[in-house]
């Protein structure tokens, strides 16, 4: 099923193009919790010294005041994306007080929802929409699963490339139209093969007990403190984890057929009031307690392991940035942060990802209708909840097949993407990381969830202990780290240059807030 793939692959090495798969930009976003020497969520301002998270490009806030973000600039090697995030990690190492930062997906100890404080961005319309934005979510999903985070793999593919590959398919459309076709053909199979993340990578299979006001009906007690499920991989990317209400008329269905579908469907959810969601109130006794009482607020509020991206202007609504100037690159957001690895992702993870991504382009990809949709939507819950269950099976085409057969076939049909990637440079990483990750399609004993589960085990460890003891384990891996002087220089003088920008943004403003939001919707 995977033939066009290898007639493709095979075209681009008999013309001496498949060197031009290598140097892919891949950029990277982490979050993760500041979290106090006690376990529990910070109650502290994200610090002044880190600059302003309206406008600091490297290091700002998602959700919560305590929701740190990591963010890198695109690089064509994932070595530089790593050690960006490294340096960046141990900036603000350097810069906090008896806390440290969570090394896992799933939060620490939490009190309520009023210990978890929504992010601050400014008195600024701008900063304002952010805020009220969080603060609209809050009301429609609850505030406990915001802080759950993640780690977004972006990635595109180098401009050389796009013009053979374009010669190559005969496609005499304009070269931005054939590149958003493309890449809408790379996010259908990437829905299609997603379930694959959360099995390799997922490190979410057991959760704190505070994180949940009652009993939760799927799950099972581990301990006194800690809920899982035997063969779950990835709870974050379960039912558990933020996803749009399918309830109550409230669900969302956007198109992924065609970047014309995607903005019409994801407008129409932006554009569309919904019942339940007025019941809130937009603006309640002078504050805005959500930016409208849409479907969705805005385009970012729908979640999707995937999403197409193009970098907008400022002010600039996301689905306009794609309508005029196309898909730039391409957004996964599946990953569990890796509680392994002090950086929250690792090597291996980043090659095989590039190569799953280039895997995904150039096997075939028809549309997807609603039966192959509700399959996609099925094999990730599956996954994510009984992943590493031996004779767990997922729905194809009507059928199902064992997650363990269909994951050999496609590391079969990877075998050639990570040999011309590692063609010209020695070592040949990408084919020893495959063979690697492999042996964890066989013997799921050794992806990180059954690992986790695994050392939980063995030393009768709350997940809340566990979580802690790397996190300290990571914390003494940042103290010890030397940051480059030079790279110290650029993260300080960002931070300064945001709180900088950040007050010349709130002294443009001109007009009140309901205007702002009235222009920005209007575009």
């Amino acid at each position: 099923m995977y033939t066009l793939a290898d007639k493709r692959l095979t075209r681009l090495n008999s013309s001496g193009n498949s060197n031009l798969l290598r140097g892919g930009l891949i950029g990277l976003e982490k979050e993760s919790l500041r979290v106090s020497a006690a376990g529990s969520i910070a109650q502290t301002l994200h610090p002044r010294v880190l600059g302003a998270a309206l406008s600091n490009p490297y290091v700002t806030t998602d959700y919560s005041e305590a929701l740190a973000e990591f963010i890198t600039p695109p690089f064509a090697s994932l070595s530089e994306s790593l050690a960006f995030l490294r340096d960046a990690q141990k900036f603000v190492y350097d810069n906090l007080e008896d806390e440290i930062l969570w090394a896992t997906s799933m939060p620490c100890i939490l009190e309520g929802v009023a210990s978890i404080a929504i992010a601050r961005y400014g008195s600024s319309n701008a900063g304002m929409m952010k805020t009220v934005y969080r603060r609209g979510l809050g009301h429609r999903y609850g505030r406990v699963m915001q802080v759950i985070a993640g780690v977004h793999f972006n990635y595109s593919l180098p401009e050389a490339f796009w013009r053979a590959f374009q010669e190559q398919e005969a496609d005499d459309s304009p070269a931005q139209d054939f590149i958003s076709k493309s890449y809408f053909a790379l996010i259908r199979n990437l829905l299609r093969f997603g379930w694959l993340v959360p099995y390799l990578f997922g490190a979410s299979p057991a959760v704190c007990k505070s994180y949940f006001a009652g009993e939760p009906a799927d799950l099972e007690a581990f301990d006194e403190s800690t809920y899982y499920l035997p063969y779950a991989t990835s709870l974050r990317m379960g039912d558990i984890g933020y996803q749009n209400s399918k309830e109550q008329g409230t669900g969302v269905n956007i198109c992924y057929n065609d970047l014309d579908s995607y903005i019409e469907t994801l407008s129409w959810a932006i554009e569309t009031p919904c019942p339940i969601y007025a019941k809130i109130g937009v603006v309640v006794n002078g504050r805005y307690e959500q930016l409208n009482a849409n479907i969705l607020q805005i385009e970012n509020e729908y979640y999707s392991t995937v999403r197409p991206k193009q970098i907008p202007l400022r002010d600039e609504k996301p689905t306009l940035s794609l309508r005029r100037r196309g898909v730039r690159y391409v957004e996964l957001r599946s990953l569990d942060v890796n509680a392994y690895d002090p950086l929250g992702i690792n090597e291996d993870q980043l090659r095989f990802l590039e190569a799953l991504m280039i895997f995904c382009l150039l096997v075939d990809s028809p549309p997807i209708g609603a039966e192959e949709r509700r399959e996609i939507d099925e094999n990730v819950i599956r996954s994510a909840h009984r992943g590493r269950e031996p004779s767990l099976a997922l729905w194809r085409k009507g059928r199902e097949i064992r997650l363990r057969d269909w994951a050999v076939e496609i590391f079969d049909a990877l075998q050639g993407i990570c040999a011309a990637l590692d063609s010209g440079r020695a070592g040949g990483a990408y084919i020893t990381t495959l063979s690697r990750l492999r042996e964890w399609v066989h013997d799921p004993d050794r992806t990180p969830s059954a690992r986790m589960l695994a050392e939980m085990y063995e030393r009768s460890e709350s997940f809340h202990y566990f979580a802690k003891r790397m996190s300290l384990k990571h914390n003494r891996y940042f103290r010890e780290l030397d940051l480059n002087p030079e790279r110290r220089r650029h993260f300080a003088e960002a931070s300064e240059a945001s709180l900088r920008r950040q007050q010349e943004i709130e002294t443009a403003d001109d007009i009140s807030f309901a205007e702002y939001l009235a222009h920005y919707f209007a575009q």
